[in-house]
C-alpha cells in the first residue's frame, strides 16, 4: 500500500459539500446547476440509490464547472466504477485497507470515514490526512473535534451527519476543520418535486454562513 500515490482532492471553492441521494439520473443535472446558482461548486452523489453512478456519469459530462464526487462507497470496486463514471472524489463512511487501496489503484482521490480516535490513527497511518468523521453528531460532534485536534493536530476533518445551519459556523471555525459535508442543502423530496430555485436559496444561504465563518476565523 505505501508504493501506491495518494491523490489529492480536487480544487473547488464550497467549504460545504451535499450530500445527496438521487433516484432519478435526469434529476442531476439540474440539481447541479442549482447548486452552482446559490455558490456551491461540489457535490458528492451517494450509492445509496441504482440511479447514483448515472447521476455522478450525467454531471461529470453536462456540468464540468461542478466538481461531482462519489458517496456512500462501502465496496471496493465502487471506487474503479465511480472513477469510470466521472466522479472527481470519493467518501466513505468508513475505513478499510481494501478501500484505501482501491482508490489508490483507481487513481482517485479518497476521503475515509472514521469515528474514533483509534480510526483516525490507522488512516493517517495509511497516509490520510483529510478525514470523514462520521456520523459526526454521534460521534460527539464539536466536542469530538476539540479533543482530537490535540493528539491529532495533523489531521483535518470533514465532519458529516448533524451538520445544519444551526451549527455550520461553529464547525467551519473550527481550526482542524477543512470542509463539512450535509443532505440538508438537497432534501429528497425537493429533489422529487424539482424544486431548483428552494434548493439554490439554501446553497445561497449555505456559501453566507461559510463566508461568516471563514471571516470570523482570520
Amino acid at each position: 500500500m505505501a508504493n501506491a500515490p495518494l491523490h489529492p482532492l480536487p480544487a473547488f471553492h464550497s467549504k460545504v459539500i451535499p450530500v445527496i441521494v438521487i433516484s432519478h439520473a435526469d434529476q442531476a443535472v439540474p440539481l447541479a446547476h442549482a447548486l452552482l446558482k446559490g455558490g456551491i461548486d461540489v457535490m458528492e452523489i451517494t450509492l445509496r440509490h441504482a440511479a447514483g453512478l448515472a447521476a455522478i456519469e450525467r454531471v461529470s459530462r453536462a456540468v464540468p464547472e461542478m466538481c461531482v464526487g462519489a458517496g456512500t462507497i462501502t465496496q471496493a470496486h465502487e471506487l474503479a466504477q465511480v472513477r469510470s463514471c466521472g466522479a472527481r472524489f470519493a467518501l466513505s463512511p468508513g475505513l478499510s485497507s481494501d478501500l484505501v487501496l482501491a482508490a489508490r489503484e483507481a487513481g482517485l482521490p479518497y476521503v475515509p470515514g472514521v469515528m474514533t480516535p483509534s480510526e483516525a490513527l490507522q488512516a493517517k497511518a495509511w497516509g490520510h490526512d483529510l478525514l470523514k468523521l462520521f456520523p459526526a453528531a454521534q460521534a460527539g460532534g464539536l466536542g469530538m473535534l476539540k479533543a482530537m485536534a490535540g493528539p491529532l493536530g495533523d489531521v483535518r476533518f470533514c465532519p458529516t451527519g448533524g451538520i445544519s445551519p444551526a451549527n455550520l459556523v461553529e464547525h467551519l471555525k473550527q481550526p482542524n476543520v477543512a470542509l463539512v459535508g450535509g443532505s440538508w442543502i438537497t432534501p429528497l423530496e425537493w429533489i422529487e418535486h424539482q424544486r431548483w430555485d428552494d434548493i439554490t436559496h439554501l446553497a445561497q444561504q449555505a456559501t453566507q454562513l461559510t463566508q461568516q465563518a471563514q471571516a470570523d476565523r482570520v
